[in-house]
């Protein structure tokens, strides 16, 4: 696709993706979640996505052994419905597998019908329900995983 970049996440970035986190999640991770993932933990790796110059989204995941577990995906809602959410996907999918990773695995709320079908398009199954897994509702989440 055109005019779309994918990158690493750097600290200037960090209140545009707040914005973006805050408008996308009923608990939204805080500056201070953002600042340990980015700078404290080694396991973790964020991507970012901007459309035409402006960052619209990003997603991170925590490199465990050769697993990838993806811990967040969020596109600003002035800029779904683009394909967006699935270029991000697959540039973490490409991401990973570049760093060794051979397996997959997210946990997504059992209503979000919409972003199992996104994962499925990439092989992600679905292998198990989280009871109670989001605070915010008590929503069960499905586990899913990808095997390369």
């Amino acid at each position: 696709m055109n005019n779309i970049i994918v990158r690493e996440i750097a600290l200037d970035d960090l209140d545009k993706i707040l914005e973006i986190e805050n408008m996308t999640f009923s608990t939204p991770w805080t500056r201070e979640s953002f600042l340990k993932e980015i700078r404290d933990n080694h396991l973790a790796k964020y991507l970012l996505i901007e459309y035409k110059g402006e960052i619209v989204g990003y997603g991170g995941m925590w490199f465990i052994m050769d697993e990838a577990h993806i811990t967040n995906i969020a596109i600003s809602k002035n800029f779904r419905k683009k394909k967006l959410g699935s270029f991000l996907v697959k540039s973490m999918i490409e991401y990973a597998e570049l760093q060794g990773i051979k397996r997959m695995t997210l946990e997504v709320r059992d209503s979000n019908i919409a972003a199992q079908r996104l994962y499925s398009k990439y092989g992600f199954k679905p292998y198990g329900i989280r009871p109670r897994y989001y605070q915010d509702n008590n929503e069960d989440a499905v586990i899913m995983w990808r095997d390369k």
